[in-house]
C-alpha cells in the first residue's frame, strides 16, 4: 500500500541517517557537559534535599523498631 507513496522518493534513507547523527552529537555534548561539570556544584545539588532548613524533632519516648 505505501509502496506507491515511496516510489518517487529518491533519498528516503537520508532521514534516518540525519536522525542518528543528531542523536550522536547530542549524546556527545551531554557526555562532555557531565564530565566538565563543576564537582562542587554537583555536591551542593546532591545534598540540597537533605539541607532544606527544617529541623526534625524526635520524641524520646517513642520506640524505634
Amino acid at each position: 500500500m505505501f509502496k506507491h507513496y515511496f516510489e518517487g522518493a529518491e533519498h528516503i534513507t537520508v532521514g534516518p541517517i540525519i536522525g542518528l547523527v543528531i542523536f550522536f552529537v547530542f549524546f556527545l555534548v551531554l557526555l562532555y557537559m557531565v564530565f566538565k561539570a563543576d564537582k562542587g556544584f554537583i555536591n551542593k545539588m546532591k545534598d540540597m534535599p537533605l539541607n532544606d532548613g527544617t529541623v526534625a524533632h524526635h520524641d524520646e519516648n517513642e520506640k524505634t523498631e
